[in-house]
């Protein structure tokens, strides 16, 4: 009886040490993630970093256009391909479950931040806005754009989408459920607020140079691509609710008068 009953205290143990790990490993994960947005703020914004997207070129035209586009590849790669639910049936083979979606969050933030540390410049001005009011006015937008997209996640579930659900409920033994298909704030005028909060990142620019058009035009093209592929998976799992909505709710931009379902 004392032999069984240690076995199981151990086991016990073992297991609250490994969920314990899991734990603090999706907070980890999630910590990145606000370094990360942090550095990016900067690095897109031209905004207190030292190297930022628009900073003077250091390569020749034909080195930067390579070594952009190259990262570019590996962000759309590891952003589209981990959010697949193929690879996800596979990759939780390898991992336990409870663990993926912070896994995608910290490999994500690693592609973002291996883009904003080798990024290069490639210098030209595409267009430059001088006026002073103009110039407030767009720094205004990007900043909507970063508060409207935090704002977005937190209204269909932020702690869900990055990882810190699973890893609580997995700690604390509880099955963690996926809420039911639901269009809260902004996804009652448009299926992806969150790609039209991206959108306006990206776009925003006082002074757009020819690295960040590259990078705005490639982002662009990616969540274009990225919204078919995704929306192909979500009328697979969710069925008719999700091809009603996406009949009558607008893709990217919001009509005048919504059509009420």
């Amino acid at each position: 009886m004392t032999t069984n009953r240690h076995i199981e205290t151990t086991t016990h143990a073992n297991g609250l040490i490994g969920r314990a790990a899991i734990l603090l490993y999706g907070a980890l994960a999630y910590v990145s993630f606000l370094f990360t947005a942090i550095v990016s703020v900067g690095f897109i914004g031209n905004i207190g970093l030292s190297r930022t997207m628009d900073s003077a070129p250091t390569s020749s035209i034909g080195t930067a256009l390579a070594i952009n586009l190259a990262l570019l590849t590996v962000f759309a790669l590891q952003h589209s391909v981990m959010a697949r639910p193929a690879f996800k049936r596979w990759w939780t083979t390898i991992i336990p479950p409870a663990a993926e979606r912070s896994t995608y969050v910290l490999l994500s933030n690693a592609a973002i931040l291996l883009l904003c540390w080798l990024w290069e410049p490639i210098g030209g001005t595409v267009w430059s806005v001088s006026n002073p009011t103009l110039r407030t006015a767009i720094y205004t937008l990007y900043g909507a754009g970063w508060v409207g997209l935090v704002g977005a996640t937190f209204c269909i579930d932020h702690f869900h989408l990055f990882g810190l659900r699973q890893v609580y409920s997995h700690f604390v033994g509880r099955e963690c459920v996926e809420k039911s298909f639901r269009t809260p704030g902004p996804y009652q005028f448009v299926r992806h607020p969150i790609y039209v909060c991206w959108l306006t990142i990206f776009w925003a620019a006082p002074t757009m140079t020819a690295a960040h058009l590259l990078f705005a035009l490639a982002t662009t093209a990616y969540i274009l691509i990225a919204i078919q592929l995704e929306e192909r998976d979500l009328e697979d799992s969710l069925g008719h609710p999700y091809a009603n909505y996406r009949k009558t709710v607008p893709m990217l931009i919001p009509r005048v008068a919504s059509e009420r379902r």
